[in-house]
């Protein structure tokens, strides 16, 4: 347990909207259900409270930012410092001309693929392939099934640690492979993108398959966090995976998917410290085996228990 300075926060912010919770648990923000607590989960009402929260908050304090959590491993001894929860004050998707959509930060990628599908909107069924947020790709320039953010994105807007709000055009968001230049301490809060006329059928049947392809080759219904490791360049991650003999290993309650063998999965009772462990014998194996370095995709925080 961490010390409660929620009634230090309240007092220091008394026009703060949000829900400040002390000492909360943080394994039902993470796909993988495991994790320590967060000394601060704050649940902003909207971009102008997360703003007002920001500006009042002890610049030393640090800050994790959180959406659905299915890219992340919350450590067993949780979070020291404040967690931030996007929920539903940023969860808003509305079409506007010229064929875009604007997206709020939390609102789920498959929810913006499906809204822009409906509107006839094509070029963003991609993001029905990704278990997250609009926030985590543009973080990430998150992408599957042949799209990246990068492809749709027109601008992006965000506050920074400070309480400053800020935009980002497409270029500025400075994109490569799985990652975004913009400072680590900008958190996004919505996004616009654009996209072509498409048949709002064929779009649908598009994204059908994507679907099914998943359900066929990843362990889509189970404790897991999403892609490991990222693709080295010109591999495949899972196939480097396989060839050094780790498919089906587990470490505990922790393993790595049969199925998928970049993907690690809870069975039930893994802790932080299992999965995390497990993925470090993955690296270390394929090291060994192919001379390749993988490196996470998987964002790893928090304290290790001691």
């Amino acid at each position: 347990m961490f010390p409660d300075v929620t009634a230090d926060l309240r007092e220091r912010m008394p026009d703060l909207r949000g829900k400040l919770e002390a000492n909360a648990p943080t394994a039902p923000l993470s796909w993988f259900r495991t994790g320590g607590p967060a000394q601060v989960l704050f649940s902003p009402a909207d971009e102008d409270d997360l703003a007002y929260f920001l500006a009042r908050l002890d610049p030393a304090m640090p800050v994790l930012v959180v959406g659905l959590g299915s890219n992340l491993l919350i450590r067993d001894g949780g979070w020291e410092g404040v967690v931030i929860r996007l929920g539903k004050g940023f969860a808003d998707i509305a079409i506007e001309p010229g064929q875009r959509i604007r997206a709020g930060a939390g609102a789920a990628d498959v929810k913006v693929a499906r809204t822009a599908a409906e509107a006839g909107i094509a070029g963003l069924s991609f993001l029905r392939g990704i278990p997250g947020t609009i926030g985590g790709a543009l973080r990430m320039n998150g992408g599957a099934y042949g799209g990246e953010t990068k492809d749709v994105l027109v601008e992006a807007r965000g506050i920074t640690r400070a309480g400053e709000k800020v935009a980002f055009t497409n270029r500025q968001m400075g994109f490569t492979y799985r990652h975004s230049s913009v400072p680590e301490d900008v958190i996004f809060t919505e996004a616009l993108f654009e996209g072509r006329p498409g048949d709002p059928e064929a779009i649908l049947a598009e994204m059908n398959a994507i679907t099914e392809a998943r359900s066929s080759t990843q362990p889509v219904n189970t404790r897991t966090g999403g892609s490991t490791f990222k693709n080295p360049p010109g591999r495949k991650a899972w196939e480097l995976v396989d060839a050094a003999g780790c498919r089906g290993l587990r470490i505990g309650e922790a393993q790595v998917s049969e199925m998928h063998c970049n993907f690690l999965i809870n069975h039930g009772s893994a802790s932080a410290a299992d999965i995390e462990g497990l993925g470090e014998e993955v690296r270390r194996r394929v090291r060994e085996n192919s001379g390749i370095e993988l490196e996470w995709e998987i964002k790893r925080v928090g304290l290790s228990r001691a």
